[in-house]
């Protein structure tokens, strides 16, 4: 009887953490989603870093793996649908961490980790990942990111 209260407790309890994290792998995938997209397609080396930080980040490897790359592909659908809009949704979900230190930060680093899957960061990268910075009150040259140096400058830096 005590291993079966303490499975059901268990369960209990990986569910309540699966449903108080289930706003951050919203966010995550839709930032993910937003820089995989802002070059106009998704590469294989994205998607494959996608899941790997699904499989790898203890604020995420709670979820099936499949259930985050479902939300991933959802967001990208949408963004290629109708970009504006698409992009604006997945926008407002990174939003819900506006000034959440840890949490933004880690949505940053998770999108430096995806724009870096095919090999450098590309300008487009770096546009959304600054707006970004910009959306969740994360500073942008904390994360490595230069804002305010000329381009060929900070593709120097990246090399």
């Amino acid at each position: 009887m005590a291993g079966f209260l303490s499975n059901l407790i268990n369960n209990w309890q990986d569910g309540l953490e699966r449903h108080r994290n289930r706003p951050f792998l919203e966010a995550a995938m839709a930032a993910c989603a937003i820089i995989a997209t802002d070059d106009g397609s998704v590469s294989f080396a994205e998607r494959v870093r996608v899941d790997q930080i699904l499989e790898t980040l203890d604020q995420l490897n709670i979820y099936d793996p499949h259930e985050g790359g479902d939300i991933f592909n959802e967001y990208v659908d949408e963004i290629e649908k109708s970009p504006k809009e698409g992009h604006s949704k997945a926008m407002n979900a990174v939003k819900a961490f506006a000034n959440e230190v840890e949490s933004a930060s880690l949505i940053i680093r998770i999108c430096l980790a995806v724009a870096e899957a095919d090999g450098d960061a590309t300008l487009a990268d770096q546009i959304e990942i600054v707006t970004l910075c910009s959306l969740l009150g994360v500073d942008p040259e904390g994360m490595g990111l230069y804002p305010d140096m000329p381009i060929e400058d900070w593709i120097e830096t990246r090399n």
